[in-house]
Parts: C-alpha cells; structure tokens; sequence
C-alpha cells in the first residue's frame, strides 16, 4: 500500500539531496527526495535498497510515497519545486545515533564485511568515515547490536573509484580481510547472484515516471538498466574482486 504525504514539514539541511521532511496518511514520518533529487537518484536507491533487502541487510525501511498535486499548490511556505507531485522515494525516520569513528570497533566483522561487500557490488562510495570525519550514512544502536543502513542514491556510480573506496570506507580496515577470503568472497558471489533472480521484480515496481526526465515523458531517465544489469553480474567473475 502506498503511503500518502499529508503534510511537508520543513527540508532537510543535510545529505547531497536535501530531502524534505513530510508526514504519511501512516503517522510517520520521512525523508523524501522527489523530482529535484534526479531520477537516476531515485532509481538507484529503490533497485540498491530492494537488492539490500534479498540479502537481509539492516535497510533502514523505505517506500514509494506518493505526493499530491493539491498539497504541492496549497503549501504556500515552502518552496516545493525540487519535491514535485507524483511518486518520491521515501526513507522512514530513526532516532539513532549516526555511527561514529570510534564505534566502528563495535561492528561485529561479519556485518562489516556484509556492508562492505554490498557496497563494492553495487559501486556505491557514499560511505565514507576516517578519523578525520566523514559521512557514512551508518546509524548505530549499540545495546541492541543494531545497524541501520540508508543512503544509495549514489549507488552504481560510473567514475567508480576502486582506490578511494579501499582507502576511505567506514569498514576499510575488514577490505583484505574480505578480499583475501576465497571462500568467503565466494559466499558473498553466490549470494549476490541469488538477490539478482529479483532484478526483473525490482524494476517492474519503479513508477513510470521515473524512467523520464521530464515531466511530459519524452526524455529517458540517465539510467540503462541493462548495462547495470551487466555490471552487477560481474560478481560472478574473479575480476570482481581484484583490489589496488
């Protein structure tokens, strides 16, 4: 069931989007990036979440939220231009605490790991966090051993850097570890080979006006699904896994 926005509360003054802060017809409240976020941005946290999923990663939850026309033409106190009516991603609040450089210790490996090779897969560098700051897009609840995951909007980049990656990542330090590991690199290939049986499933329920730039769906989104396609079955190769 889609969640309808009711109300937009204020935007957001944080993240390369800038999502607005809306309330659903379901009482929660989200973040959602509409048509100023980009559609391939849109595109690309709805297939990298939902892949997420199939792999039983700690997603923060998230869903097509729909924006009415009468609530982007009543509002008369905010600029609404970069949400735009019609369907927007939308990502449900959590009141976490963003994981810290000093808490990383307290991942357990394995979920590290888990983290660290779902975003090599998907070419996902947004997940940055060094002693000297950074952004990880992590949230951390240490008396539940909890982590939360958020933030793919800039998954399946093109200039992927394999370096910067290595080096800059929150779970840097568990890279030769993972990329040593034959068989757990050869886990993680099964497993993402598995996720991929769903890729058709994801794409079919991206709205149709995502696929366009523009509103008069002439223009095809900067998005080639088939050539992402492509790119993400290359985990079934050993090239994949090759580091600097």
């Amino acid at each position: 069931m889609t969640v309808e926005i009711v109300e937009v509360i204020r935007r957001s003054d944080q993240g390369v989007t800038l999502p607005f802060i809306c309330r659903g017809d379901d009482g929660d409240i989200y973040f959602v990036k509409g048509r100023g976020a980009g559609r391939r941005s849109q595109i690309a946290e709805w297939i990298a979440g939902n892949l997420g999923r199939r792999l039983g990663l700690p997603i923060a939850p998230f869903s097509i939220v729909e924006i009415p026309e009468e609530l982007i033409e009543l509002d008369n106190t905010l600029d609404l231009t970069d949400l735009g009516a019609g369907p927007a991603f939308g990502s449900r609040r959590h009141t976490l605490t963003e994981l810290s450089y000093s808490l990383i210790h307290e991942v357990p490996y394995q979920l590290q790991c888990d983290v660290l090779g779902f975003d090599w897969w998907i070419r996902n560098a947004d997940r940055i966090l060094t002693e000297n700051g950074g952004n990880p897009n992590l949230f951390w609840a240490p008396a539940e051993n909890e982590l939360i995951i958020l933030d793919h909007n800039q998954a399946f980049e093109r200039d992927f850097d394999k370096q910067n990656f290595v080096e800059y990542h929150v779970f840097s330090d568990s890279c030769r570890g993972l990329f040593s590991d034959w068989e757990l690199r050869n886990g993680y290939s099964e497993k993402f080979h598995e996720a991929l049986k769903g890729w058709n499933d994801i794409c079919d329920t991206i709205p149709n006006e995502w696929w366009f730039a523009d509103p008069e769906m002439t223009v095809p989104a900067d998005f080639d699904k088939d050539a992402e396609l492509a790119l993400l079955r290359l985990c079934e190769t050993e090239e994949f896994w090759n580091i600097p």
